[in-house]
C-alpha cells in the first residue's frame, strides 16, 4: 500500500532588499548621483521615498538640493526618536526605493531602520560625508559602509592644485578652521573647499599637541 504523506509547503522567504552608499567630499557630487540613481528607479516604475536631514536649510525645507542647481522633493526629517521611526512610517506602503541624503548628519538610531527597511525588501540608496572637516570619519558614516552592499566613493577637484580630492576644507575668516571648531557647520562654497591630501589643513588633534 503506497504510503500518502502530506505536502508541506514552505513559502518562499521575500528577497532582501540592499543597501548603497554614495561618499565623498563636498563638491564630489554625492547628491547629484543619489538624485540620478533615484531617477533610474522611478523610470523603472518603482515607487521612491526620499528623505532628507531638516538641519540642511540651502534649499527650500522640502527639497533636496545639488551644488550644480538640481532640486528634488525630499521629507525633512530630524533627529528625534519620532523623527527617525517617521521613515519607517513614510516608507511602509508601496515604496521600493528610499533614497536619503546628508546621512552623516542623523543619530546611530537610523541605523536600525535602515537595516529594517533592507530585510523589508526595500532597496536604500544613501548618500553622505565619510569624512568631516577634520578629516575624521564622520557620524554614522562608518558603520553604514561596512554594512553596505556598494559603496561609490567620489572624487572633487582640489581648489588649490587641481588634483583628485576627498577632503572638505573647512574656511573660517579666509582660514582653515581650527579642531576644536563645532563639527556641524551646513554650507557651500562660502565655507568649504575641496582640497587634496597635499593640500588640506588642520590642526593635530589636542592629544596629540601635547607631545609635540
Amino acid at each position: 500500500m503506497t504510503d500518502v504523506r502530506e505536502t508541506v509547503y514552505i513559502p518562499a522567504k521575500k528577497s532582501p532588499g540592499r543597501l548603497e552608499v554614495i561618499c565623498g567630499s563636498m563638491f564630489s557630487g554625492k547628491t547629484e548621483e543619489l538624485m540620478r540613481r533615484l531617477r533610474r528607479a522611478e523610470f523603472a516604475k518603482q515607487t521612491v521615498l526620499t528623505i532628507k536631514h531638516l538641519i540642511d536649510s540651502r534649499a527650500h525645507h522640502q527639497c533636496i538640493l545639488s551644488h550644480d542647481g538640481q532640486e528634488r522633493s525630499a521629507h525633512p526629517i530630524d533627529n528625534t526618536p519620532q523623527g527617525i521611526r517617521k521613515i519607517l512610517t513614510l516608507a511602509s506602503t508601496g515604496i521600493d526605493v528610499i533614497g536619503i541624503d546628508e546621512l552623516q548628519f542623523f543619530p546611530k538610531e537610523i541605523i536600525p531602520v535602515i537595516i529594517s527597511l533592507i530585510e523589508q525588501g526595500k532597496r536604500v540608496v544613501v548618500a553622505g560625508l565619510d569624512l568631516d572637516f577634520r578629516g575624521e570619519p564622520f557620524g554614522v558614516m562608518p558603520t553604514i559602509m561596512a554594512l553596505a552592499d556598494s559603496i561609490s566613493k567620489l572624487n572633487a577637484i582640489c581648489s588649490t592644485c587641481g588634483k583628485s580630492s576627498h577632503f572638505s576644507q573647512r574656511i573660517v575668516n579666509g582660514e582653515p578652521a581650527k579642531y576644536d571648531d563645532p563639527l556641524m557647520l551646513v554650507g557651500a562654497a562660502e565655507t568649504y573647499e575641496p582640497r587634496c591630501r597635499t593640500c588640506f589643513v588642520i590642526e593635530k588633534k589636542p592629544e596629540q599637541r601635547m607631545f609635540l
